[in-house]
């Protein structure tokens, strides 16, 4: 590991030197080399899965699954990141001050970065193509039931940069599944390792706040909430609705929460329930919410704060705009949030008080993704308010460095 702490450091420098047009080439080669690799990735995949059966739930499963179509899709996504605009060199900010100097605020790679992160194997590819564009080293060190498919990734993406004359080293995989790694990560590896970002759950992201020596971008749970303002509109109330939780349960920005105002919960909230059903969506309500749906479960305490990533959602009746950002502050993870109405007074409120990474006006809570808001792929959302919050792209993978030009100026 410390080797391997000290390989990426010097990647790190040489990324540094490389060129916008090489790091293009460099991830064009990757999705070139993932496809080509398609039979042998899906083959370590079906190991992994084979293995993780035993122990691991339908979501879980769901995760770590790679089909013919979602490889694909991450050999696109690797495309995706090569289109968008190299941050890397990007002026910030310029301005002269009356003694002459010139100064210019610039974007600058952030060095080395740790990936942590549990079953899913895309955040490999995701990871590798998102610090490459950066021009950051990384060492990627995956969940021990999708190492198999992490390192049959791992091997295209060496190739890659083989193929371009960039080091191995940009994109360092850990090659084993003993936890010991991590706490090594966690360290800094002497301090190799500018920043980790875990990727996981909530035992994953406490031991990573807990033990963490290195900055930390902090990825909390998805606790996301749909909240159906007296306003809305009932047909998309509907739609969102059921997009926000059922489109994919297992992602991390799926709903876990329904909100909905009392004025227009008898009448709407039975329509919305109908939908989730016939979507194979199960409820749980407090006492309102039951007495509208006679048929659904109680919702405990505990339901108000789970990231179930399963088709389950809980329900509450709220007494207006006040009772639902009340319910949010106090539940919510800071992650993603939606309001849905037709009363932009009431939008404006809502955008202004929830202060989560993401806030959506009559939109899906499925749209928290880093394709979705044009990075190309994203390595996590991130709920800090430090250095980076929402979808962490390329952009949010780097930081600055002052540029200062003079003529001989000396201060007196």
């Amino acid at each position: 590991m410390l080797a391997m702490g000290a390989e990426a450091r010097a990647a790190a420098d040489a990324l540094r030197s490389s060129t916008s047009d090489q790091r293009t080439r460099a991830l064009l080669a990757m999705a070139r080399e993932i496809r080509a690799a398609a039979k042998a990735i899906l083959s370590a995949n079906a190991a992994d899965l084979a293995a993780a059966r035993e122990r691991l739930t339908g979501p879980e499963l769901d995760r770590l699954a790679l089909t013919p179509d979602r490889l694909e899709g991450v050999a696109a996504g690797i495309e995706a990141v090569a289109a968008i605009k190299d941050p890397v060199g990007e002026e910030i900010a310029h301005w002269t001050r009356p003694n002459g100097l010139d100064f210019t605020r610039v974007r600058t790679p952030i060095g080395v970065i740790g990936v942590i992160y549990e079953s899913r194997p895309n955040v490999t590819a995701d990871a590798a193509a998102l610090t490459l564009r950066s021009g950051n080293a990384a060492i990627l060190r995956g969940g021990s039931e999708c190492l198999e498919t992490s390192l049959a990734l791992h091997a295209a993406i060496e190739r890659a940069l083989a193929a371009e004359g960039l080091p191995a080293a940009a994109v360092s995989m850990v090659r084993t599944a003993d936890r010991a790694a991590v706490g090594l990560m966690l360290q800094g590896l002497s301090g190799a390792i500018d920043l980790v970002i875990p990727r996981g759950g909530k035992s994953l992201v406490a031991r990573v706040r807990e033990e963490a020596r290195v900055a930390v971008l902090g990825h909390l749970e998805g606790l996301n909430h749909v909240y159906v303002h007296e306003g809305a509109d009932p047909a998309i109330a509907r739609a969102v609705v059921v997009n926000s939780k059922m489109r994919r349960v297992s992602v991390c920005g799926a709903a876990e929460t329904l909100l909905i105002d009392a004025a227009i919960a008898p009448s709407l909230l039975p329509l919305i329930a109908k939908d989730l059903a016939k979507a194979g969506c199960t409820l749980r309500g407090d006492g309102r919410a039951r007495a509208l749906l006679p048929g659904i479960e109680a919702a405990t305490a505990q339901d108000w704060t789970t990231e179930y990533l399963a088709p389950i959602l809980a329900v509450a009746v709220v007494d207006g705009m006040d009772a639902a950002c009340a319910h949010i502050r106090q539940h919510g993870s800071g992650h993603t949030d939606s309001i849905i109405t037709d009363d932009e007074s009431a939008a404006q409120v809502f955008a202004e008080t929830i202060d989560s990474a993401i806030v959506l006006i009559n939109a899906s809570t499925q749209f928290a993704d880093g394709g979705e808001f044009g990075f190309g792929a994203e390595i996590g959302i991130a709920t800090d308010r430090l250095h980076a919050r929402g979808p962490v792209g390329a952009e949010q993978l780097t930081t600055f460095k002052y540029v200062v030009r003079g003529t001989g100026q000396i201060r007196p």
